[in-house]
């Protein structure tokens, strides 16, 4: 009997002894503590990861208000009372998620050279308690351009203790995970710039809880990857996905297995090596536990087809006759035609909408498809056009990618990091900011006009496009991108100047391609003041940047109608820009771009790139010059094209000094050359 008696409790013990929870020490600051949060002991992200990870763990939550890793900082944790608490909890678990506090200009430049030396400390201090604890250190939740220091400290501050963290986890051997990248899209859940609200702490307790269990919901990848697909054919692509942490992942296509494993935060990605242009292909992704197939892949040119509206507006309302549009039927060129939930109309949005922006859902979840009548019609008519002159000329399969949306400004399209380095500005007080048209701003108002968060986004505003649009297409491959946008910016020349330079080294940098074609049509003809000097402005940009284009659109304009309905013409000419600059091709890519002028008496003599062949459009003479002699008073010209060159006069000027061409906001200048291609509104001064 006392045998048994000894063996039970034995085992009662062990029972006990193996139920003991894990216990997770959750270390950090105000945010970790729950500030700002209306219920912090049921809000706070160390709640929710105890939600998530059951009866087996126990988490504690010791963070500081105000607290600092550098010892010497103005409220040094390790000073604390929560850190005693925290060694006496002896984690199995360490979270630790220090360093904001760190940016106060108290603190970093002062004593910067400590941070690295200070957090191996505070590291070894649980290890002494636990040796055997696990420790987990975090990339710091980001601060918003609203913080009162951004710009003169906080900004690069962060991002250099952020890189000292970084190397901590390096020297400690510890686990590095990351609150930055999936709370950085949301700025409008730090109310006070600083803390997280309840959406944030949601997003950084699933972040924790991944990095602790290794579990991210299994094999998963991006939207893009659905049947009929196409991937870019003749270079080297990659292939990206999502699954559980260290796992085996193979990816077979057309004769290739490449073999990888997921990283800790569960992201993998694979180079697969050219494929050749043609298919179909099958994709197949695969873990132990899941695989993913994806039927009827095409290789060939990827191409990404944004802007606003006259980008977005459909095939069915062009011009295009119904027995042009009933004839369409061709599986080598494939749509993934991205479009907007809720249309920026002059209505206000419901609730659901409203909600759905703070989260970045915008456009509707969409798969590839064949080009066929029924998805054509609905499909960018500009984007068909260019899309259908490349299949024709290249004899490959065109897969085109459409996210444009009415009435977007170019910031919209922007990544934020670089709006906060290059345009902070523009971030700033959006409602009442004279760098946004006034359009765009009071339509946006109108749109979120029942809105109860203050913060709440809208389409319109810097970076969001960029976020839900753009920022999905993460590493997917593509050959280059057109872009038709500007009547929203055309109020600020001078601002969309710079915009439109931001826009391309952002594009080119978030795809990883440092010349990346980028072609873009300039604004056509509309009775609106400001645009001939914008499509000078957007003429100029071109020699700004190498592998741009610029199609010429004045031609085709409507005096009242901001759509006009010929599209044919525009997405013929940006294809033109493509088969001459991308793909080698021996056709002529633009109408005449004036490339210099020169004093001959009393007439000026101008030449012109792609200037071969020039001639009136409608075969009588040509018309939309004018001259100057002092660039304030101009006076009709007439113009000869004579041995390449074009002679430009008024009998009346003796001097001319300045010459401009299609310099009203509704032109009907008539300049082409041997191909038939415009010529692009200008003004320029004569040097000679």
């Amino acid at each position: 009997m006392k045998k048994f008696i000894f063996f039970l409790s034995l085992f009662l013990v062990n029972f006990i002894a193996a139920k003991e929870p894990i216990k997770v020490a959750c270390v950090g600051n105000s945010i970790t503590y729950g500030t700002g949060l209306q219920n912090r002991e049921t809000e706070a992200f160390p709640t929710l990861i105890q939600q998530m990870l059951g009866d087996d763990y126990l988490v504690g939550n010791f963070g500081k208000p105000g607290a600092t890793l550098l010892y010497h900082g103005h409220r040094p944790y390790v000073q604390q009372e929560e850190f005693q608490k925290a060694l006496q909890f002896k984690g199995d678990i360490v979270v630790i998620h220090l360093g904001v506090n760190d940016t106060d200009p108290r603190n970093w430049p002062n004593y910067q050279d400590e941070f690295v030396k200070d957090y191996l400390s505070l590291i070894d201090s649980f290890r002494v308690v636990n040796p055997k604890a696990r420790i987990l250190i975090a990339k710091m939740t980001p601060l918003a351009v609203r913080h009162h220091r951004f710009e003169s400290g906080t900004r690069d501050w962060h991002q250099q203790i952020q890189l000292a963290i970084e190397r901590v986890a390096h020297h400690a051997n510890v686990e590095l995970f990351d609150f930055f990248e999936p709370l950085y899209p949301y700025p409008n859940f730090l109310k006070d710039a600083v803390h997280p609200d309840k959406h944030g702490h949601q997003i950084m307790a699933k972040t924790v809880y991944g990095a602790i269990t290794g579990n991210y919901g299994g094999l998963q990848m991006p939207a893009l990857y659905t049947d009929n697909m196409v991937l870019q054919c003749q270079q080297d692509i990659s292939i990206q996905g999502i699954s559980n942490a260290n796992e085996e992942i193979t990816v077979q296509i057309a004769g290739q297995t490449v073999r990888t494993k997921s990283g800790l935060n569960g992201k993998w990605s694979v180079s697969l090596q050219p494929l050749k242009a043609g298919g179909p292909y099958m994709l197949t992704v695969s873990t132990k536990k899941k695989k993913l197939t994806f039927h009827n892949v095409l290789a060939g040119e990827v191409w990404l087809c944004s802007g606003q509206s006259n980008m977005e507006f459909m095939l069915e309302q062009s011009n295009i006759s119904q027995k042009e549009l009933s004839q369409i039927n061709t599986d080598q060129i494939r749509l993934y035609d991205m479009k907007a939930r809720w249309r920026t109309d002059n209505v206000a949005w419901d609730e659901n909408a409203l909600d759905s922006l703070n989260h970045l859902i915008h456009f509707v979840p969409t798969k590839w498809t064949n080009c066929t009548t029924e998805t054509a019609k609905r499909f960018s008519a500009i984007a068909y056009y260019f899309g259908k002159m490349l299949q024709d000329s290249l004899n490959v399969p065109i897969g085109l990618i459409c996210n444009a949306v009415g009435g977007s400004p170019t910031e919209s399209w922007i990544d934020r990091w670089t709006l906060e380095y290059e345009f902070p500005a523009i971030l700033r007080n959006w409602n009442n900011n004279d760098f946004v048209q006034e359009w765009v701003r009071g339509r946006a108002q109108r749109n979120i006009e029942k809105a109860t968060d203050p913060l709440q986004r809208h389409p319109y505003h810097p970076a969001f496009l960029f976020e839900s649009g753009i920022l999905p297409m993460k590493d997917f491959t593509i050959k280059g991108a057109i872009w038709y946008q500007g009547e929203s910016n055309a109020h600020n020349i001078e601002t969309h100047e710079r915009l439109f330079r931001l826009l391309v080294k952002s594009w080119r940098t978030f795809f990883k391609q440092t010349s990346l074609p980028f072609y873009y049509v300039q604004l056509s003809s509309i009775d609106r003041p400001s645009w001939t000097h914008f499509r000078d402005s957007q003429r100029k940009l071109l020699k700004e940047f190498s592998n741009v284009g610029m199609a010429v659109s004045s031609d085709v304009g409507d005096s009242l109608n901001v759509h006009p309905v010929n599209k044919r013409p525009v997405g013929e000419r940006l294809a033109r820009w493509a088969l001459n600059q991308t793909y080698h091709k021996n056709l002529t890519a633009s109408g005449p771009l004036i490339s210099s002028a020169k004093a001959q008496g009393k007439k000026a003599e101008l030449l012109f790139d792609y200037g071969k062949g020039l001639h009136p459009s409608d075969g009588q003479t040509i018309i939309g010059f004018e001259v100057s002699s002092d660039g304030d008073f101009f006076f009709p010209a007439k113009a000869i094209s004579e041995n390449g060159k074009l002679i430009v006069w008024n009998d009346e000027v003796n001097n001319p000094c300045f010459v401009r061409y299609a310099w009203q906001p509704f032109t009907r200048a008539n300049l082409v050359n041997g191909d038939n291609l415009p010529a692009s509104t200008f003004q320029i001064e004569i040097n000679e």
